[in-house]
């Protein structure tokens, strides 16, 4: 938590920056990421998605120019997140914190953007408490119960799925899909038959997927991080013979990332997800979007963390044209409120009451398209809010 001498001295600044902010000329944006250690690659896409933003865009905007300030946390680093935070606003004095690819730093900040009164754009961080934190916090990315509650009552509705297992990583992500797909499921009228965790670090797989080939459901939901997990766990499925289409197989969108479909190959073939971004959504604005990042970034291609960070600065830069260049956090934050736009991912709006992004949740299929599998949009779902935001 922030100490009440550094509180005091942080709102006494923000006071005194927000009476100045017209007559700045730069608006200074501090970009906080683990730029380095396990989640090094999350961030990098994250930055290479606000690059090409401002590469297509300019770094002027309301008459302002933009200067971003990157700060490595090497994170998961609340601690260290929180230090830089105050370090970019009374140092380098920072109008904007940004960036927070991960839940902890996010939260870990959170309290110098209210003291300060900044604007903090949470471009990826995906736990549903993270704008509660602070009336200053807006998201540009997604919620793990937004995608999942919705998956749960699609299997059920749309799927004719009536019987589930689920079997996840355990750690706060995979405890949140975990239970909003079950919500979701067992609210529309599904029963969950059984349940299991894996380890984050360097799971087996053998023993846990053969406790679901042992209930033999209809369907297994399989919430993972990405890296080598997806082919590993895809290979222990295919094994035991869970495998469409006589078992359905459900999942958040990080199982079937083209690196992880490339590496699972045959398996791959026919697991469904549910995400809020699909680099193979046919639309002039993705293809454009798509071709840009493939041309920016040797070829690959973009991700969940790069349209996060692409939206985020989309919001920073309406948001400025709509307060002509008043950098103030009330002033950007009001603009935020409500905004919507349309993004490579489709249409999306900011709630004005939660500050939180609502969007299209798409479910797609691995299927073969032109010789190579891919994931093809199969339903939409418009307009989805997170479910727990207000919840009891």
């Amino acid at each position: 938590m922030l100490n009440k001498a550094a509180a005091a001295t942080l709102l006494g600044l923000g006071l005194a920056w927000s009476s100045t902010a017209l007559a700045q000329e730069t608006v200074k944006i501090g970009v906080i990421l683990p730029y380095s250690g396990p989640f090094a690659d999350a961030a990098n896409q994250l930055q290479a998605g606000i690059d090409l933003y401002i590469s297509k865009h300019g770094d002027e905007v309301a008459g302002k120019k933009i200067e971003i300030i990157k700060r490595d946390t090497g994170g998961p680093a609340p601690d260290v997140a929180q230090r830089m935070a105050q370090e970019l606003v009374v140092r380098d004095g920072v109008d904007i914190l940004a960036g927070f690819a991960l839940t902890p730093e996010a939260l870990g900040a959170a309290p110098i953007a209210d003291e300060a009164q900044k604007l903090m754009v949470v471009m990826n961080a995906a736990t549903s408490i993270v704008t509660e934190q602070s009336p200053y916090i807006v998201r540009t990315s997604v919620t793990i119960p937004q995608l999942n509650y919705a998956f749960g009552q699609w299997a059920f509705n749309e799927a004719g799925i009536k019987q589930a297992y689920t079997l996840v990583s355990d750690y706060g992500p995979g405890h949140d899909a975990e239970s909003s797909f079950s919500k979701g499921f067992t609210e529309a009228g599904g029963e969950i038959v059984g349940s299991d965790r894996t380890p984050v670090a360097n799971p087996d797989f053998s023993a846990y997927v053969q406790r679901v080939r042992d209930a033999n459901p209809e369907a297994v939901y399989i919430f993972v991080p990405g890296g080598a997990q997806p082919a590993a766990i895809g290979k222990a499925l295919a094994d035991r013979g869970l495998a469409p289409p006589d078992t359905k197989i459900f999942a958040q969108g990080e199982l079937t990332h083209p690196e992880a479909l490339e590496s699972m190959g045959e398996n791959a073939r026919g697991i469904i997800t549910t995400f809020h971004y699909t680099l193979e959504r046919d639309d002039p604005l993705n293809k454009e979007y798509v071709d840009g990042y493939h041309a920016a970034n040797n070829g690959r291609s973009p991700d969940l963390f790069s349209i996060g960070g692409y939206d985020g600065m989309h919001l920073i830069y309406e948001a400025l044209k709509a307060t002509e260049g008043d950098a103030s956090g009330d002033a950007l934050v009001e603009a935020a409120k409500g905004m919507s736009w349309q993004s490579p991912r489709g249409p999306m709006s900011i709630d004005p009451e939660t500050r939180d992004v609502v969007q299209t949740v798409y479910i797609r299929e691995v299927q073969e398209v032109d010789g190579k599998l891919q994931n093809v949009i199969i339903h939409e779902i418009p307009e989805v809010k997170d479910p727990l935001h207000g919840a009891n």
